[in-house]
C-alpha cells in the first residue's frame, strides 16, 4: 500500500467512527470516547517530552481519569470550570505559546512539561464536550474552520508556497499557504452567515483569528517534536503519524472558539 492509499484510509476509519459519533452519541459516550483520545494524546505529548515510558502511561491514564472525574465531580459548578480552563487556554495560546516559540524555548523539565500538557489537552477535551453538548452542527461547523483551512494550506502551498513561514520550526509551512487557508475561511464565512444570524464580517474576522490560533498550535507542536528530534508524536494512525499530530491545531483553535460562544450566549 503507498504512503497516501495508507493516509486516505486512515482519514476514512477515522470519519467513519467520528462522525457517527458526534451526530448521535449520547454525552457520557461522547466524554468517554474524547477522554481516551486525551489519554492518547497526553501519552505522546510525556513522551515527545521523554518521560520514562510507565511515567508516561501514568500520566496519560491519569490525565483522562481526571478529565472525567472533573466533570462528574464539580457537577452544578462544571460551567464555572469550563470557563476557567478556557481562560487559561486563552492565556496560553495568546500569551505564552507566541513567547516560547519566539524565544525557541526548550523547557526540559519535566514538570514544566506535565503542566503544559494539562493546559493543551485538558481545555481542548472541555470544549469538545461543550460544542457536542450545543449539538453535532455546532460541532462540525466549528472543527470544520481548522480542517478548511489545513486543506486549503496544503493545497495553495505546495502549488504557490515560496516564502517560507517559520522555516527553523516547520519547513514546510508558507505564507501563501496561509494566504490560501485565509481565502477558503473567507468563503465558508460567506456560507455560514447565509445560515446564521451573524453579519459577514464579524464572522470573517472570527474565523481569521481562529487561524492565526490554529496556525499557532501547528507551530508549538512542530517546534516540540524538533527540539524531541520527532518527525511525528507517535505511530498510532498509519500515514498521519499520532494523535497528537491529527489534534494539534485544535487544541489551540477549540478552547478558543468555545470561549467565543459563551461570550456570544451572555451578551445576546
Amino acid at each position: 500500500m503507498t504512503p497516501l492509499a495508507r493516509r486516505v484510509l486512515t482519514a476514512a476509519l477515522l470519519l467513519a467512527v467520528f462522525v457517527p459519533a458526534a451526530l448521535w452519541a449520547p454525552a457520557w459516550l461522547w466524554a468517554l470516547l474524547m477522554a481516551a483520545v486525551v489519554g492518547a494524546a497526553a501519552y505522546e505529548w510525556a513522551t515527545l517530552s521523554r518521560f520514562p515510558v510507565t511515567a508516561a502511561r501514568f500520566y496519560a491514564v491519569g490525565l483522562a481519569a481526571g478529565a472525567l472525574l472533573l466533570h462528574k465531580l464539580t457537577g452544578a459548578d462544571w460551567p464555572l470550570v469550563q470557563g476557567g480552563l478556557v481562560l487559561l487556554a486563552l492565556a496560553f495560546w495568546l500569551v505564552v505559546a507566541p513567547l516560547w516559540l519566539a524565544g525557541k524555548w526548550q523547557a526540559p523539565q519535566r514538570f514544566v512539561r506535565a503542566a503544559v500538557g494539562v493546559i493543551l489537552l485538558l481545555p481542548t477535551w472541555v470544549a469538545l464536550l461543550y460544542l457536542h453538548a450545543r449539538g453535532p452542527a455546532v460541532l462540525l461547523g466549528v472543527m470544520a474552520v481548522v480542517w478548511i483551512a489545513d486543506t486549503a494550506a496544503y493545497f495553495f502551498g505546495r502549488q504557490f508556497g515560496r516564502h517560507k513561514l517559520a522555516p527553523t520550526i516547520s519547513p514546510g509551512k508558507t505564507w501563501e499557504g496561509v494566504a490560501g487557508a485565509l481565502l477558503a475561511l473567507a468563503l465558508y464565512a460567506a456560507i455560514l452567515s447565509q445560515y446564521t444570524a451573524m453579519p459577514l464580517l464579524p464572522l470573517f474576522l472570527m474565523l481569521a483569528g481562529l487561524l492565526y490560533l490554529s496556525v499557532l498550535g501547528d507551530l508549538y507542536e512542530s517546534w516540540i517534536k524538533r527540539v524531541a528530534g520527532m518527525k511525528d508524536s507517535g505511530t498510532l494512525l498509519p500515514g498521519h503519524g499520532g494523535v497528537l499530530d491529527r489534534i494539534d491545531a485544535l487544541t489551540s483553535t477549540l478552547p478558543i472558539a468555545t470561549g467565543m460562544l459563551l461570550w456570544l450566549e451572555h451578551a445576546l
